[in-house]
């Protein structure tokens, strides 16, 4: 079995971290892998990037110019919104030539590929959601607008308030790409992402399947919590509460916003506050506890570490899917405190895990961090969500669901191959 991810990078984002996790669970159980990407950081042989020198410089415009329809839109938000208009010229051609026997699509935006370039593919196609942007007019994540289950325009993330924007003709490219791809299986990460995608008029009428990210829970474990707090420089008689992300403090998304007025409504003398994904701004909001900023974080090892010196991890993300640093902190055996929204209930058990709060109540956002640091059965929390990662999302467990799936696909194939 061939299998051939596509992803925009290799480990440069939540998404391409993921994906990468993936191709190594999957080389693991000994599948031919290998990934294909626009944007290599790593040194694996197996990923495959462009390599001739003269298309290097320009495919980092890419990005950029691939935006630039929605440049024209002043009162844009600042959720990410990608036209995918201009895609990475031969990458089709270079799937083809791979020859596959199935193309695994991840994060696939930034002027990687076109919506017009995936007609093209020939081998069947397993599409993993990481965001809403494969059933939207554009958007990564749609403010909670909904109108993906119609036919977009008017777009809440653009700032538009005409119906034929650029949403809505991005929306008819998909509607027109879609109908002629015949075998591609849509991959929701999370149960809530799997049924926004088969509600959406663009993926309805797919194949559906709800499949976790996988994680390594040899890397990703319980550490010495004191020679962890020793590592980072960190106070050992201190309650410590970890937030971070990719862009942490400046995306609205994650929820800065929001833990901020949780941390005010906080009584507790004996509590600090770590940030990562985030170095402390110039204009520093007072949190009310001394704060640890440490910046970008960029190996496991590092995030192993830090999950383990705290002693609770709030991500209060106002729309998530699967969260990375949910699993990550809860495989290392430390609770997570979460607004329930999008993926974080199936990874967040309520007073099992971690706590589960009330949507965007940031007064239950503070209780849930106090029940969390105070309550008799902490050491069951640990416990708890250390057992749940390794059930449900271990590497083995998740790369045998997908094999098992590829399967499925070929069996079905060939099925077709031979009636023909």
């Amino acid at each position: 079995m061939k299998i051939l991810i596509v992803t925009r990078s290799d480990i440069q984002g939540g998404a391409a971290r993921a994906a990468y996790r993936l191709h190594k669970s999957l080389l693991n159980q000994d599948v031919n892998s290998q990934m294909l990407v626009q944007d290599k950081k790593s040194d694996n042989f197996k990923i495959i990037v462009h390599e001739k020198k003269s298309t290097q410089y320009f495919n980092k415009l890419r990005p950029f110019i691939d935006t630039i329809p929605g440049r024209f839109y002043k009162n844009k938000t600042k959720t990410l919104f990608s036209p995918s208009w201009f895609g990475f010229s031969n990458i089709v051609d270079k799937i083809n030539d791979i020859n596959p026997d199935i193309v695994h699509l991840h994060w696939i935006c930034s002027g990687m590929i076109s919506i017009e370039d995936l007609v093209r593919i020939k081998a069947p196609i397993v599409w993993s959601l990481h965001d809403m942007w494969a059933f939207t007019g554009g958007c990564h994540y749609d403010e909670e607008c909904n109108l993906y289950i119609s036919n977009c325009g008017t777009c809440k993330v653009l700032g538009s308030n005409k119906e034929n924007d650029l949403s809505r003709k991005i929306f008819r490219r998909k509607e027109k790409a879609f109908s002629k791809i015949d075998n591609m299986t849509i991959v929701g990460l999370s149960k809530w992402l799997s049924d926004c995608a088969k509600n959406s008029t663009l993926l309805q009428g797919k194949k559906h399947i709800n499949l976790p990210n996988p994680i390594d829970t040899s890397v990703f474990k319980p550490f010495d919590k004191e020679n962890s707090r020793e590592l980072w420089d960190l106070p050992k008689g201190k309650k410590l509460v970890l937030f971070g992300a990719m862009d942490a403090t400046s995306d609205p998304r994650k929820g800065f916003k929001e833990l901020s007025k949780a941390l005010t409504q906080l009584r507790c003398n004996d509590l600090e506050f770590v940030v990562f994904g985030s170095s402390e701004p110039e204009n520093s909001q007072k949190l009310g506890f001394k704060t640890h900023y440490l910046g970008h974080l960029h190996d496991d090892v590092s995030l192993v570490t830090l999950y383990n010196a705290v002693d609770i991890v709030v991500v209060p993300s106002i729309q998530e899917n699967l969260s990375n640093a949910i699993m990550e902190s809860l495989a290392c055996a430390t609770p997570v405190v979460g607004f329930d929204v999008g993926g974080n209930a199936d990874m967040i058990e309520h007073k099992k895990t971690g706590y589960l709060t009330e949507p965007f109540n940031t007064q239950d956002l503070a209780n849930g961090i106090d029940w969390v640091l105070n309550t008799e059965n902490y050491d069951e929390l640990c416990e708890n969500a250390r057992e749940k990662v390794l059930r449900e999302f271990d590497s083995k467990v998740v790369s045998q669901q997908y094999i098992e799936l590829y399967n499925d696909i070929l069996s079905n194939e060939n099925l077709e191959i031979k009636k023909i």
